[in-house]
């Protein structure tokens, strides 16, 4: 990769990222604009996967809302993302978790790491 990429991509990424992996319950307080307002709306799910690298890093987060499943991916180093806050650790054994979407009621819970 070019220099002048990388160079571009180190200004976009944010100085500090919470910490958070695969299975963790989080809170993502998300920015959104109406008209010429901004508020912040809070997203709370199960993270399904964390893939790329560097300023594309991008993370899915799961819910069940009103008895359907919503997902939302965002980018980690996004100005939209106010911040991200962990809830529960999640004991998994895997680095995406997509085997959640075909599974409903207590069978899509995932088993919280007592530490």
């Amino acid at each position: 990769m070019s220099d002048i990429i990388r160079e571009i991509e180190a200004e976009q990424m944010k100085a500090a990222v919470d910490e958070f992996a695969v299975g963790d319950t989080v809170k993502v307080y998300g920015k959104i604009k109406e008209g010429n307002r901004e508020r912040i709306q809070v997203f709370e799910g199960v993270v399904l996967k964390r893939q790329g690298g560097s300023s594309r890093e991008t993370f899915t987060v799961r819910k069940t809302s009103n008895g359907i499943g919503v997902e939302k991916t965002w980018p980690v180093h996004s100005p939209n993302v106010e911040k991200i806050e962990v809830v529960r650790r999640g004991k998994v054994r895997r680095a995406k978790l997509n085997y959640l979407r075909d599974r409903v009621g207590k069978k899509a819970k995932v088993k919280e790491l007592v530490r």
